[in-house]
């Protein structure tokens, strides 16, 4: 049952980007957000953007605001644009990033941890026909594995890196784990990614960091 509800989300994406509707889309309000319930111990860091962007460093202007009670990021119409909304500590090493994301036009969501100058682990959830999630250590692919996360809907991403050791979880599953040993500590962001459809507006919401 639940397969046949994200197909079903897919084709109406699919329908309103096939009529015409991608501004509709562009502007329209994401669903009601998750509600943000936060760990009893170990936060390193935590926000719900109810505050605005004050923790928040975005590489690019014009991009990254608040909306919808949430944190929205649309970039222009053109292929390959990328934007990163960094925060906190460069001396972070093992700990876990737990956010909620919604996309609503375009492939690529997610996040980056260990974040430290040019080198930082990334990972793209990707929508739309690829469905699945792909790890980079800058432009080095770390591997790739199949997870269905619909688009116009919240899902739920955990990121753990622990030494080498990371770890991904989609909606409370286990979707990916590799080791690494490029990236050692560093903070984490947010990103936006156009890719080679040229799209991109998409919802981040709930973000919480937690020591391991």
């Amino acid at each position: 049952m639940g397969n046949r509800r994200y197909v079903w989300l897919a084709l109406v994406v699919a329908l309103l980007a096939c009529c015409g509707a991608g501004d509709t889309l562009r502007t329209m309000a994401p669903p009601r957000s998750p509600r943000f319930v936060l760990p009893a111990h170990g936060v390193l860091f935590s926000d719900d953007f109810s505050g605005g962007l004050g923790a928040w460093h975005p590489d690019r202007a014009g991009v990254w605001s608040v909306a919808h009670g949430a944190v929205r990021a649309d970039l222009p119409e053109e292929r390959q644009l990328r934007s990163l909304m960094f925060a906190g500590d460069s001396t972070w090493r093992d700990y876990a990033l737990d956010f909620d994301v919604c996309m609503m036009r375009g492939v690529d969501k997610g996040a980056v941890v260990r974040a430290l100058g040019a080198i930082g682990v990334g990972i793209d959830v990707r929508g739309g026909a690829y469905q699945d999630i792909v790890a980079y250590v800058r432009e080095w692919p770390l591997g790739k594995e199949h997870v269905i996360t619909p688009d116009v809907a919240w899902n739920h991403v955990r990121i753990e890196t622990i030494g080498p050791r990371l770890k991904v979880w989609v909606n409370g599953d286990l979707v990916y784990t590799r080791s690494q040993t490029r990236a050692r500590q560093g903070r984490i962001a947010l990103a936006a990614y156009t890719g080679g459809g040229g799209q991109c507006t998409v919802y981040y919401d709930n973000v919480v960091v937690t020591e391991r």
